[in-house]
């Protein structure tokens, strides 16, 4: 099987020419912890078995200075996909959208939600960021977004205005699935799949959401991929955010997915990501 992760970091040991700006002012305990650079990462992979990874801005590390990223994925482009953050409110937004597509970069993430920012900051649908969005639907721009579903009515305001949009959602938007099957917590999230450019980032915290209260990740399983279908989810670990190897990290994934048809796992697991990101398949060999 073709694996691709869609969701990994990397954190350079040069503070001085990469230097720490974290979204939030704070620095995440994961990166100082734990932090893997980009030579990491490909050891990572290889020992995983994962052909290819999409690198994330670490935005709870350097804000939206993608430098790190980028020069990874130019050493790197055979095996890395990257993904820049940008402030969609600046009055740049579209200039800086250019300037780190012109750098090889495939797509940008709006940081709304994190370590360093917890809640759901409102700057998610606000009318300033509308020429970002403009300019990703004409482009053809993935959009990636860590948020929480008291973002969802927003997101929706923006797909209702920007339908041609695509978008992914980090950690499946963090849903509520403490309640289980149907998940009526977690109906916002679904009623979201209307919107055809919805896809869901399926990441190991998702899973173990889905395996809290009255929920099992088999039920979760079952019922999201009746509403969006496995063309619209992709993998990703959160490596090395989340905690353990990537190589654990994948088995867990695939454990969890084991009851799924083999389609449905080759989808998730690559498919759907070299759908998305479409510079996941160059140089596929």
């Amino acid at each position: 099987m073709h694996i691709v992760d869609t969701h990994t970091h990397v954190i350079s040991p040069d503070s001085a020419r990469y230097p720490a700006d974290p979204i939030g002012g704070r620095q995440s305990d994961w990166s100082r912890e734990r932090p893997v650079d980009a030579d990491g990462l490909l050891r990572a992979l290889d020992d995983a078995g994962i052909a290819k990874a999409v690198v994330v801005q670490a935005s709870t590390v350097y804000g939206h200075d993608n430098r790190y990223v980028a020069d990874t994925v130019a050493a790197h482009p055979d095996r890395f996909v990257g993904v820049y953050s940008i402030d969609a409110l600046a009055d740049n937004a579209v200039e800086k959208i250019q300037r780190w597509q012109c750098h090889g970069l495939a797509g940008f993430r709006l940081f709304t939600t994190g370590t360093t920012m917890p809640g759901q900051a409102d700057c998610l649908g606000h009318e300033k960021s509308y020429p970002a969005w403009a300019y990703a639907e004409q482009q053809g721009i993935p959009v990636c977004l860590q948020m929480t579903m008291q973002g969802l009515p927003a997101l929706r305001r923006l797909l209702e205005n920007f339908p041609g949009a695509r978008v992914l959602l980090d950690h499946c938007a963090r849903p509520d699935l403490t309640d289980g099957k149907p998940f009526r917590a977690a109906q916002a999230l679904f009623d979201m799949a209307e919107f055809p450019g919805v896809h869901l980032k399926l990441t190991n915290r998702t899973l173990a959401a889905a395996a809290t209260g009255e929920s099992t990740p088999a039920d979760f399983l079952e019922h999201l991929l009746s509403v969006y279908g496995a063309g619209r989810v992709a993998w990703g670990s959160n490596f090395p955010a989340a905690e353990g190897t990537l190589t654990e990290l994948l088995k867990t994934a695939q454990d969890v997915l084991a009851t799924l048809p083999e389609a449905d796992q080759q989808l998730v697991f690559g498919g759907t990501a070299e759908k998305f990101y479409p510079a996941v398949g160059d140089h596929r060999g």
